[in-house]
């Protein structure tokens, strides 16, 4: 039983470092010579990766912040073949890797503490647990963002859907404590997200557009060719 013990901690331990590794940071200061974490909103994340760099920079920001968080959770299942753990034991422990990995994103050791929101490393984490209420969440993110171009938006929406689709998936809503995690995952969003809304409410909040919206020209002279039909 000891030994279960130090397996469980080991493993919680690592999820947290998993989630402590900046990948904004260090892709920040090796590719393009600055700091993430002083420009735009200071958060070391892929929204302001992407405000401040462009996709090409926040692309593998999200994908490694996913696979952070997916991988801490995953790891878990290696303690299903330890007979002292059974199924509710491992989702449990699932849980709190969650929180480990999401908690290593924002107070990341490898960064003086200094990190993001762990939306993505979050979305990531609850992927290994269960994809398809990952998946759906996801999707409400995307359909949020596309209609009104605010990340901050996006992702509270989301995680507000979260505990609706936990509540309405058979696989997992006999669990009270992926129910329960599902509900604290809603308030933390929107918590974390309360600066977004006082700009949200102010109009002061950023957009982000994956698309580029075409400006439309109004330079053209009047004896342009191309005005004439």
């Amino acid at each position: 039983m000891i030994l279960t013990y130090y397996c469980i901690v080991t493993m919680i331990i690592i999820a947290y470092l998993l989630g402590s590794i900046p990948s904004a940071v260090w892709i920040g200061k090796k590719y393009y010579g600055i700091d993430i974490r002083e420009h735009g909103s200071r958060n070391a994340g892929t929204t302001n990766m992407l405000r401040v760099l462009g996709r090409r920079a926040a692309l593998p920001v999200f994908l490694l912040d996913f696979l952070k968080g997916f991988v801490a959770v995953t790891l878990i299942e290696i303690l299903k073949y330890d007979d002292h753990i059974d199924d509710m034991w491992l989702i449990n422990l699932k849980l709190i890797a969650v929180f480990a990995a999401v908690l290593g994103h924002i107070f990341p050791i490898f960064a003086g503490f200094r990190g993001g929101k762990g939306v993505a490393t979050l979305v990531g984490a609850v992927t290994g647990i269960y994809p398809p209420v990952a998946l759906l969440c996801f999707a409400v993110w995307c359909v949020v963002l596309i209609v009104s171009h605010y990340v901050s938006l996006a992702s509270m929406v989301a995680g507000g859907c979260f505990p609706v689709f936990t509540l309405i998936s058979p696989k997992v809503n006999g669990s009270v404590p992926f129910v329960v995690f599902s509900f604290v995952i809603a308030v933390l969003l929107v918590y974390t997200h309360r600066k977004n809304i006082d700009r949200l409410k102010a109009g002061t909040e950023s957009k982000i557009y994956i698309w580029k919206p075409r400006k439309a020209r109004t330079d053209r002279s009047p004896h342009d060719p191309s005005n004439r039909s």
